[in-house]
C-alpha cells in the first residue's frame, strides 16, 4: 500500500501532465484556486487520470467532498486500503 507522500508525489506527476505545467508543486492544502488552469473541465480530466493511475473509482459524492489535494490523496489511500 502506498503512503501519503507517495500518493501526493503521483498526484503531482499527474497534475503536471494534465495541466502541462512543469512548475506545479502540490501541497496537501492546494486547491483549484491555487492553480490557474485548474477549471471544471480540467478537474474531470484530473479525476479520470487519478482513477486510471490508481485503478480506483470515485463516486460523485466523494469527488464533491474533496476540498483540497490532501483530501483527494486521503480518498485514494482509503480506496486502496
Amino acid at each position: 500500500m502506498k503512503d501519503f507522500n507517495a500518493v501526493l508525489s503521483d498526484f503531482n506527476t499527474i497534475f503536471i501532465d494534465i495541466l502541462d505545467d512543469e512548475d506545479i508543486v502540490l501541497t496537501t492544502e492546494t486547491t483549484a484556486e491555487d492553480i490557474d488552469d485548474w477549471d471544471s473541465l480540467t478537474h474531470i480530466q484530473l479525476v479520470v487520470a487519478i482513477e486510471k493511475h490508481f485503478k480506483i473509482q470515485f463516486t460523485a459524492t466523494e469527488i464533491e467532498s474533496y476540498k483540497d489535494v490532501g483530501a483527494m490523496c486521503q480518498g485514494v489511500i482509503d480506496k486502496l486500503s
